[in-house]
């Protein structure tokens, strides 16, 4: 409240401070991202300078999707004693995340209002990146009719310089292989994406990036009236694409799982004699009855990722179950298990926005369900965060293990 006293016998009459304006400011904000461009599992640094002191301000990401939907993150912030605002090191007091979050405004990431309903962010040309624009602005109202105060570009790479991308259409294999830099040899990866088929790529070009000759496979698609999954040829074929490549380590190859993947990936390791690979990553966890009496034969470590809320599979029961055949089996040292609290099904590279429920096609139809797929968005930002690290780790010790490849790294 205004307060009154006397000076000299005259009535002097004081407001109350106002929060500092940005807008009377003689200098712009200054806004940096550091670095501009980087792999998408990299992290960025942004500062804003220039502002008054316990200046509020609206930190805003803006990216327009390959389908024209826009998606946004935003965090409210108060400028300090010398008038920056660093997200990496400042808190986010309110907005699509909260607390100190060098990487909220990716991860937090979500439809503008009046978008369509069920949306899920996936990155389809692999060859050029997201181009998310970082912006700040005065308070921390509603800021999308605001004009911003400074703004800038930041790309977002899936492919990393001199990573070499090559389709696949040979005998009756669909899929697209990456090539890291350099001559090798280098351990390689079968990427194996879920039930909503197609060919999903963005994973196996970031593998490529850290050293492994990827093929993403698509081994059905949404048209198709039954899945392919239990095709062997198919995967054999595919196995023998990326053991016999002149780049490639041939006793070194890997198999990775997302959700009805882990069920394709569990079963060659455990079924089929012409595939025998290094290691295998499952993440969100499949399982038939016909494993049961299987998965006892695989003879490859082993990485099992879960989130507690998944909504879509009963994965940590499924873990648990693949465990216990494991241990009968006498392999049990083979597994390596990682359970993420609130994380949900879709555990994808680190940054990715997540989705607790989403747009799916149904098989052999154009008729498209919303699934549930379960997990906080925080928690869940970490659990991709964190697999992905214990994901590079794992290939790099049981794919880069052999002493020969070590001096190559």
């Amino acid at each position: 409240q205004p307060c009154s006293f006397k000076i000299r016998g005259r009535s002097v009459r004081i407001a109350p401070a106002r929060p500092a304006s940005v807008m009377s400011q003689a200098v712009p904000p200054l806004l940096s991202v550091h670095p501009s461009r980087a792999l998408v599992d990299e992290k960025f640094s942004v500062l804003v300078e220039n502002l008054p002191p316990g200046c509020p301000v609206t930190i805003r990401s803006l990216y327009q999707s390959e389908d024209k939907d826009f998606w946004e993150a935003y965090g409210h912030y108060v400028s300090n004693h010398q008038g920056t605002v660093s997200v990496s090191e400042d808190i986010s007091l309110g907005g699509t995340y909260t607390g100190k979050e060098a990487m909220g405004l990716l991860w937090s990431m979500r439809p503008i209002p009046g978008s369509r309903k069920g949306l899920r962010l996936r990155k389809k040309d692999t060859c050029a990146p997201m181009l998310v624009t970082i912006s700040v602005y005065s308070g921390h109202e509603d800021v999308r009719d605001q004009a911003p105060l400074a703004s800038a570009l930041v790309e977002r790479w899936y492919m990393a310089p001199g990573v070499q991308r090559i389709e696949i259409t040979e005998k009756g294999v669909r899929g697209t292989l990456f090539l890291p830099p350099g001559p090798g040899p280098f351990p390689a990866m079968l990427d194996l994406w879920g039930g909503g088929g197609g060919l999903q790529e963005y994973r196996a070009a970031l593998l490529a990036c850290r050293g492994f000759i990827s093929l993403a496979l698509e081994y059905f698609n949404t048209n198709d009236a039954k899945p392919k999954g239990l095709d062997m040829k198919c995967f054999e074929t595919a196995f023998e694409i990326i053991r016999s490549h002149p780049q490639a380590v041939p006793d070194r190859v890997g198999i990775i799982g997302l959700s009805y993947g882990t069920l394709m990936t569990l079963s060659l390791a455990a079924e089929c004699p012409t595939i025998k690979p290094s290691c295998i990553v499952c993440i969100g966890n499949a399982h038939s009855k016909f494993l049961e009496e299987k998965v006892g034969n695989i003879d490859c470590p082993m990485l099992l990722i879960n989130g507690t809320d998944d909504q879509n599979w009963p994965t940590v029961e499924v873990a648990s179950d693949i465990i216990k055949m494991m241990r009968e089996a006498g392999k049990e040292s083979l597994v390596t298990r990682l359970d993420y609290p609130d994380a949900g099904h879709l555990i994808e590279p680190p940054f990715s926005p997540h989705f607790r429920a989403a747009n799916f096609m149904l098989h052999g139809t154009k008729k498209k369900v919303m699934v549930l797929w379960g997990g906080k968005t925080k928690p869940h930002a970490d659990a991709q965060e964190d697999s992905w690290k214990k994901i590079l780790s794992f290939l790099q010790l049981h794919l880069y293990g052999a002493p020969s490849l070590k001096a190559k790294i």
